[in-house]
């Protein structure tokens, strides 16, 4: 199954963030959506991810000062992306090798979506649990 099979239960609403906000409003972002992370964006192009993990390095080194910064300047990039037909497994290999739980869908430079481990997690759940159910249909009829 690929991230275009995710994309189409999920949705392709991305919230996203410019560069040039504060750390304030970033993290006011995250709250108010009760999400872990955005994606950093300049025009159409992705340049990085603010995560939870961005603000808490960020205040370690800069103290109460930390919420004035620009995103720009704390978050992670550049941003690993998928492309909508990569396999599910091969973005949780991604993943789990790069230690990101936030990936952008790019699709001829534009983004078009935004998943977490969360969501790949999810579905790989999901279709471990259909299987099984099949295979015990299987095993009744026969």
């Amino acid at each position: 199954m690929t991230i275009a099979a995710i994309l189409g239960g999920k949705g392709h609403d991305v919230v996203s963030i410019a560069g040039d906000r504060t750390v304030a409003e970033a993290v006011a972002l995250l709250a108010s959506k009760r999400i872990g992370a955005v994606p950093v964006v300049d025009g159409e192009a992705v340049v990085g991810i603010f995560s939870e993990r961005d603000v808490i390095y960020c205040l370690e080194r800069e103290g109460p000062s930390a919420l004035d910064c620009k995103v720009r300047d704390v978050m992670t990039a550049p941003a690993l992306t998928v492309a909508p037909d990569e396999s599910v497994l091969g973005a949780l290999a991604l993943m789990t090798r790069r230690r990101v739980r936030h990936l952008p869908v790019i699709e001829r430079g534009k983004m078009i979506g935004f998943i977490s481990i969360g969501d790949l997690v999810k579905y790989r759940i999901e279709r471990i649990e259909s299987e099984a159910e099949a295979m015990r249909a299987y095993i009744q009829a026969v």
